[in-house]
């Protein structure tokens, strides 16, 4: 195998709180281990473009508590294109770049694992998205800031639903995967959590709503993933009030508010154990693989693995949440 001795860093996709500390950690530990490191800018798309610039211990200083990411990102329907990786690949050997390391969700692995196998070019990935749905690793960087993000949201929401005795219709993102709706809805007491993973049935829920006001309950949340199979938490608020009329029934979109703030405590400890153990599991010899974390441990999964194997939601958490709620 070829000795490293370049790597280029990207982040690429929705942008996720942490991604700046693992960009700090993979910066520094290729420093330390006497590598030079290239930052690529908006992500695939920068990389065919050459937005390419060489980074320094200094260029990562005072980041580790910021949101969003220094290199940008950007998702590219070019470099799903053969012409579009050849001019990226050509940019990579202009730099005299080994090896890189992309931050990113299920489209950047997709990309980096044909870039692999197309060009015998060793990537390692980091698992950078706030929906926690890629398999191989217990949390992804930034699920974690986007869950209190969540909360912090619907404790405000609860003072005015008491308020008022209204129900609220609280939507998260989660268009695949109701990971962020699941744990969310449980920290905020919200009395019905729904999911892409589960069919929601509206006659149910609207039955289970008057159960609770008949018990003296004068106030509700409901947590509505975005790809909920009912629709958003517009249409499931709609198809509700037309069960119950007098029901004072609102509706909030948390939308890009998840993705942005600084990134939590464990958030920033992920991102940084991840980062070092890319450029340390690449030097010695790992490639094709993202880097996660299960029971404690670092793993490597291979990208195929990572994205398509499905990670399953927690339906006990679900049922669970539904009896606390009552």
């Amino acid at each position: 195998m070829k000795r490293i001795e370049r790597i280029g860093l990207m982040t690429s996709g929705g942008d996720a709180p942490g991604m700046n500390a693992a960009i700090r950690a993979v910066v520094r530990t290729a420093m330390f281990n006497n590598l030079e490191v290239f930052g690529i800018y908006r992500g695939y798309e920068g990389l065919i473009d050459g937005q390419i610039e060489q980074l320094f211990s200094h260029s990562v200083s005072n980041i580790i508590q910021r949101g969003g990411t220094i290199l940008k990102t950007a998702r590219s329907e070019r470099f799903m294109t053969k012409e579009g990786r050849q001019k990226a690949y050509m940019n990579l050997l202009e730099h005299k770049i080994d090896a890189m390391v992309t931050i990113g969700g299920n489209g950047t692995f997709t990309g980096a694992k044909i870039f692999d196998e197309e060009y015998d070019f060793p990537v390692v990935g980091l698992p950078g998205t706030i929906d926690n749905d890629l398999y191989g690793t217990d949390a992804t960087i930034g699920y974690d800031t986007a869950i209190n993000t969540v909360v912090e949201a619907c404790d405000k929401i609860r003072d005015t639903a008491n308020a008022h005795d209204r129900l609220f219709f609280v939507e998260v993102m989660g268009r695949d995967a109701g990971f962020i709706a699941l744990r969310s809805g449980i920290a905020a007491g919200a009395e019905f959590i729904l999911v892409p993973e589960t069919t929601t049935y509206i006659d149910n829920l609207a039955r289970l709503v008057k159960h609770d006001w008949r018990r003296n309950k004068t106030s509700g949340i409901v947590i509505v993933a975005e790809g909920d199979d009912a629709g958003g938490a517009y249409e499931v608020a709609r198809k509700v009030k037309e069960k119950i009329p007098e029901m004072d029934t609102r509706v909030t979109v948390l939308g890009h508010i998840q993705r942005g703030g600084a990134p939590s405590a464990y958030d920033r400890v992920l991102a940084s154990t991840l980062g070092y153990a890319a450029v340390s599991g690449m030097l010695s010899g790992q490639r094709g693989v993202m880097a996660g974390i299960i029971d404690k441990a670092v793993v490597f999964t291979p990208f195929e693995k990572a994205i398509k194997h499905h990670k399953d939601i927690n339906l006990q958490m679900l049922e669970m949440s539904r009896i606390l709620a009552l």
